[in-house]
Order: structure tokens, then C-alpha cells, then sequence
């Protein structure tokens, strides 16, 4: 799959470079342009693309590894059920708190450079969590493992659009599918490993650091290189995707005015709901099996077959949303599956757990489909960054209450009835607002500079 990316990247370079030299040829006369184009070369275009798959790939395990200890975490630490359903609200904290910094700090310092320090943090939040001692240390370290997961979720879409502009909905549904990769090999693995270092959960999370830290490597390389190579604008205009080249460059246009965008709206409450749906999941599903009867170790395959539906439908779902002008019927589908498979979970949770399982998985996939919308209701790179931070961060803010107000139902009502019938309930709204994101229009269209 590499191979063919580069090899279409080559012959991309190939063409655009040419018109780019019939077009702009004041470029050639700016300091240091040329040398970063010659930089560029199908090795470099296989190297970022290793490094985004890493990098999604370290995107959840600090999630989906504590989703399931989280019994073990919570007697190791004296926490009560509300307390838990905090610790589950902290991701989504994280991300829109953090997530709103990552375009700034992607036009100071590079977006490279910000993915290679969220992958630093992640690596030493994971380290540090587990031996930190109390609750508030282990909220603390897992806030900075956090933090670079927050930047990170935001400058993908950032980085496929600027890298790979004519590639959008390839690239999305790559790093979303090793994200989800990511994601069910931590919920399926981390009972069995932490059993295997010897039964305590502190080395079971402490683990998935060394993910991290080899997910730091292939970013290093692109810590100082801001430029995309001289066939992205190039081919963006082309396509008419990103700005001509005689368009003023993105970092010195106004921003957009992104809060009077009705589809920014709605893909921000849309991200926000499925988010939800996505924390609860990660956060209280294992201990839902688990408190229905099920071991602890099926309960964690049972999570990780919910992620593992990702792996195949997140690479396939962003190709097919690109091809269509509206994205609603796959919004309608995924939410249906979620119907489904809610109702499933609170009339027969143990009969038919798998296929619980099965549907759940399939109305996760919801967040690649958001992120590749985020790539198709923005023309431009810079407007795309925006729609992301502002999307992201407030559907994150959005998805806040959700996890912790299912810890206070469940730790109030003694059972889980009442919190998978919320679950239920907010599938409703999510297909809704996700039609209406869905729409064939642009975020430059509606906001205005």
C-alpha cells in the first residue's frame, strides 16, 4: 500500500512540478524554496506515511488499556464509581482543551514537530501514569499522555490535506484504520499481558509506552520541515481543493469566522456524540460484560471486537464518503447499527454478546467518517485546520458529561438499565446532526472572511 502511495506521489510530483514551473516562476527566486523541493523524494513520502500510522496507532491504547483494568485501577486506588466515570471524562477534557492549541502551535513550530512532541508525551504520560501514586498523580500523568493524543487527533486531517490533497480519502481511512488497530489490540491485549508480567495492573498499562516511543522516531526527521512538497499546492489547485497558486499562502489569510457555519455546527455536535458514544465504550463497556457475567479476559475480547470493526470499515468508509455528494445515508447506517446493538445489550447482554459486539463495532466507525468530513467540508488547508480545532475541541467538550454521568446512574441505580438506555437515546440525535453535516457545501462558504 506504501508502494503504491509513492509511486502515485512520483508521478504526482512529476507533473505538478512542471506546471508549477510554467506558472509561478517567482517561487524559484525565494531562499530555500528549490532545496526543500529536492528534498522531497519518494523515501521521505514513505517515511511521513509510517509515521502517521504509528502515530494513530498510539492514538487510544492509553484509553482502551485502562477501559480494561479499570476494575483493577479502581481498588487500587480507592476510587469510587462517580470518580471513575470521572477518570473516563478526562479524555475528552484532554482533547478539547488541548486540541484547540494545536493549530497555533502547528504554525510556530511545524505540524511535524507538534506530532512528534504528542508523541513524546504520550510515551512519558504512559510511563509515569501507573507508578505515580494516588488518584490525583494517576490523573495527571494520564492528562499529559492526553495531551498528545489531543494535538495529534487534530493535525491529522491538517497533514493529510496538506500532504496528500488528491489522496484525502485514502490517507484518512489508513491512519483511521491503524487507529483502530491501535485501539482493539490495547482492549484485547492488555488483560493478557498484565497477567503475564505477573498480575499487577501498574506494568499492564505501563506496557504501551513502548508504542509510543517508536512512534517518536519517524516524526524526528520532520521536526524542522514545514513545507509541503512543491506537488501538494500545486495539485490542490488543480483540484480545486486548496487556493490557485497565485492565492495568498494560508498562514496570511483572515480565519474564517467558523462559529457562523451551520455545517461547522453540526459536524462539531455530530463529533461530539459520537465521541460520546466512543468513551462510554472504551471506558464502561468491559465492565458492563463483566458485571453481566462475562470474565474479565472475554469481556476485554468483547471491547476489542468492537474496536477490531474499525480496522476494515475505517479504510473503507472514508473512500466511499468521498465519492458520495451527500454523507447522510452512511450516517443513518451506522446509527441504526448503534439502535441495534444498544437494545441488544440491555434485553439479552450475555446471550448475545458477540453480536452486540459486531454492531457497536460498526456504529463506532462513525470517527472516521467525521474525520474524513472534516477534510471534504473545508476547501482549503487552513480551512480545513480550523474546522478540525474547532470540530474536535467542541465536540470533545460536548462528549465531556456523557461517560461520567453514566458512572453516577450506574453507581445510583446499582445496574446498567439506565445508562445503556442514555446510550441509546443519543444515537438519535447523533444521525440527525450527522445528516445535516453530511450536506455538499463548504465551511468557506458559509463563514466568510
Amino acid at each position: 500500500m506504501m508502494d503504491l502511495m509513492v509511486s502515485e506521489e512520483t508521478r504526482t510530483e512529476t507533473r505538478t512540478d512542471m506546471s508549477e514551473t510554467r506558472t509561478t516562476p517567482a517561487t524559484r527566486a525565494v531562499p530555500g524554496k528549490a532545496p526543500s523541493a529536492r528534498a522531497w523524494t519518494p523515501w521521505t513520502t514513505r517515511l511521513l506515511v509510517l509515521g502517521i500510522v504509528l502515530a494513530a496507532f498510539n492514538l487510544r491504547p492509553a484509553i482502551t488499556s485502562l477501559g480494561a483494568l479499570l476494575e483493577e485501577v479502581r481498588d487500587g486506588l480507592g476510587m469510587s464509581g462517580s470518580v471513575a466515570g470521572l477518570l473516563t471524562s478526562v479524555p475528552p477534557l484532554c482533547f478539547a482543551v488541548f486540541g484547540v492549541m494545536a493549530p497555533r502551535l502547528a504554525r510556530r513550530f511545524g505540524p511535524g514537530a507538534v506530532v512528534c512532541a504528542g508523541m513524546v508525551a504520550i510515551t512519558a504520560g504512559l510511563l509515569i501514569r501507573p507508578y505515580a501514586g494516588g488518584t490525583a498523580g494517576f490523573l495527571a500523568a494520564t492528562a499529559l499522555a492526553l495531551m498528545g493524543i489531543a494535538v495529534s487527533n487534530v493535525l491529522m486531517p491538517v497533514i493529510v490535506k496538506r500532504y496528500f490533497p488528491d489522496r484525502v480519502g485514502s490517507m484518512t481511512g489508513l491512519y483511521s484504520m491503524a487507529l483502530a488497530f491501535g485501539t482493539s489490540v490495547a482492549a484485547a491485549a492488555t488483560v493478557p499481558v498484565t497477567n503475564a508480567l505477573g498480575g499487577g495492573w501498574q506494568p499492564g498499562l505501563a506496557v504501551w509506552a513502548a508504542l509510543g516511543a517508536a512512534a517518536v522516531l519517524p516524526w524526528v526527521p520532520f521536526v524542522r520541515h514545514r513545507e509541503a512538497p512543491t506537488a501538494a499546492p500545486a495539485q490542490e489547485g488543480a483540484a480545486g481543493t486548496s487556493g490557485g497558486q497565485g492565492a495568498a499562502p494560508a498562514a496570511e489569510q483572515p480565519p474564517l469566522r467558523i462559529t457562523r457555519s451551520r455545517t461547522a455546527w453540526a459536524l462539531a455536535v455530530f463529533f461530539g456524540l459520537q465521541a460520546t458514544a466512543a468513551y462510554i465504550t472504551m471506558g464502561w463497556m468491559a465492565q458492563i460484560f463483566r458485571d453481566s457475567g462475562v470474565s474479565a479476559g472475554t469481556a476485554g475480547l468483547l471491547l476489542a471486537v468492537i474496536m477490531v470493526m474499525g480496522v476494515p470499515l475505517a479504510f473503507v468508509i472514508p473512500r466511499v464518503a468521498t465519492r458520495l455528494p451527500h454523507q447522510g445515508p452512511i450516517v443513518v447506517v451506522l446509527g441504526v447499527c448503534g439502535l441495534a446493538g444498544y437494545a441488544g445489550l440491555y434485553f439479552a447482554p450475555v446471550g448475545g454478546a458477540w453480536a452486540w459486539a459486531l454492531l457497536l463495532g460498526v456504529s463506532n466507525c462513525a470517527f472516521p467518517l467525521a474525520l474524513t468530513m472534516v477534510g471534504m467540508r473545508a476547501r482549503t488547508g487552513a480551512g480545513v485546520a480550523q474546522l478540525s480545532a474547532f470540530a474536535q475541541s467542541t465536540g470533545y467538550l460536548i462528549s465531556i458529561p456523557g461517560p461520567l454521568l453514566v458512572g453516577v446512574l450506574y453507581q445510583h441505580s446499582g445496574g446498567w438499565g439506565l445508562p445503556i438506555t442514555l446510550m441509546c437515546a443519543l444515537m438519535v440525535p447523533q444521525i440527525v446532526v450527522g445528516v445535516l453535516a453530511g450536506r455538499d457545501r463548504t465551511v468557506e462558504d458559509e463563514a466568510g472572511r
